[in-house]
């Protein structure tokens, strides 16, 4: 039976959970900065020659930090769990100031904080956004030269998409499962939140695209969100905000990855949003972010996105970026990292916390306390491949053999005895 001094400590961290979720509510960092569909149109209307004119609304966070304090006032940063909420607390702090700073250099300041940038060193590890990103290319551009007669994927609409979304989540979530609609105006080809998944009217996706689509924003983000939403003693939970983005990507990327919806075009397009936001920072504006996304792609349409994707909320004319698109590949280096550590140590009990809600993976040991106090509820959902782990225990056993092995030998062996062997015509 709990002691009078637990079920005061209990309610204390609940009392900061519930401010910090006040806190949280304005901070729809997505949602302010979004474009307008009218800004595209003009910008092709001037033969994509012009700047943007973009507007932003204006957000007062002054009562976000008037919660903060009072939440703070309460925290006592000397355990697991404290240190925790005051990492919530300051990532929220840096989006509300985000916000009060759109268009200004002072947005890519505060966005430095919360996501970092491309040529800032990992957690824990000196490698760097940008150099993940070259490495990525390095590959890529490796493995261009060979001929796999991979024919070119059809192109869906989104009315064609939309129905096996929706089939896929009914199955998954039942009552709890979103809506799927389409609309005229989104931030990306897809968005998703605990009620729906809103597709752009005008995306095209191929047949890889859908099944990423169900396991990158249903089975995690749609996922996760669910079972935020019934964290009632620990409400914070439900809430993404900066400091949750990484692992949220992280796990979404890692999902593309698992359940074989990854593909090279997808990779790519990760890493040129990195190299695209280098090119911000040293000064690039829209128009040479354009040209340069448009030059790796060759589609007018796919090129402004991306490019507006870099300059949202940031400077058009260059030299303070949106960054948040360098979490993706250091998300997915890090979720990799700790699922593979979790089974190595003999912790796969700790693995399904990754998935009780918003949160980083750093966030693990203190939920897990959270749980054994009463507090966080074990998630009701589950990604298929934690359901049923088989595939990705083979994944993880063959991924860490890999890395384990040097096979630069045999590799060189491999291509001397080719070297000399006729090359087949795969039609015969």
């Amino acid at each position: 039976m709990a002691t009078l001094q637990q079920e005061k400590e209990k309610e204390r961290i609940r009392s900061v959970a519930h401010l910090l979720h006040q806190a949280a509510k304005p901070i729809r960092i997505l949602q302010a900065i979004g474009w307008s569909q009218q800004v595209k149109v003009d910008f092709f209307a001037k033969n994509a020659q012009e700047l943007p004119e973009v507007t932003y609304p204006g957000f007062d966070p002054q009562p976000t930090l008037e919660l903060l304090y009072e939440a703070r006032n309460q925290i006592f940063p000397m355990s697991r769990v404290d240190q925790w909420l005051e990492r919530q607390s300051n990532c929220i702090e840096w989006g509300a100031r985000m916000l009060a700073n759109v268009g200004t250099p002072g947005f890519f300041n505060y966005s430095c904080q919360a996501y970092g940038q491309p040529k800032a060193p990992l957690r824990y590890d000196p490698i760097t956004p940008l150099e993940l990103a070259e490495k990525i290319r390095e590959d890529i551009e490796n493995l261009n030269h060979i001929n796999m007669n991979v024919p070119s994927p059809a192109i869906h609409s989104c009315d064609e998409v939309a129905p096996q979304i929706e089939q896929a989540v009914k199955a998954h979530f039942g009552e709890d499962a979103p809506q799927v609609n389409i609309v005229d105006e989104l931030s990306a080809n897809a968005l998703a939140t605990s009620k729906q998944i809103r597709l752009r009217k005008d995306a095209k996706f191929t047949d890889k695209d859908a099944i990423q689509l169900i396991n990158h924003e249903a089975f995690i983000h749609v996922l996760t969100s669910l079972n935020g939403k019934k964290q009632t003693d620990l409400p914070i939970l439900g809430d993404g905000h900066v400091g949750t983005t990484r692992t949220q990507e992280g796990l979404a990327v890692f999902a593309e990855v698992i359940s074989g919806s990854m593909e090279l075009s997808r990779l790519q397009r990760l890493a040129d949003r990195v190299f695209a936001i280098q090119m911000a920072i040293e000064g690039a504006d829209f128009l040479e972010v354009y040209r340069y996304f448009l030059e790796r792609t060759g589609e007018p349409d796919q090129a402004f996105e991306s490019s507006r994707r870099v300059f949202r909320g940031g400077v058009i004319t260059g030299g303070a970026p949106f960054t948040k698109d360098v979490v993706y590949l250091f998300g997915l280096l890090q979720v990799s990292s700790v699922i593979r550590a979790v089974f190595s140590a003999g912790r796969a009990d700790c693995l399904e916390l990754l998935f009780c809600g918003k949160l980083d993976c750093v966030d693990v040991p203190a939920l897990g306390e959270l749980v054994v106090m009463g507090l966080c509820k074990m998630p009701r959902y589950l990604p298929p491949w934690i359901v049923d782990p088989r595939s990705l225990l083979a994944f993880l056993s063959y991924s860490t053999f890999m890395s384990q092995m040097n096979l630069d030998s045999l590799t060189e062996i491999v291509k001397r005895f080719l070297a000399d062997t006729p090359i087949i015509d795969p039609k015969l």
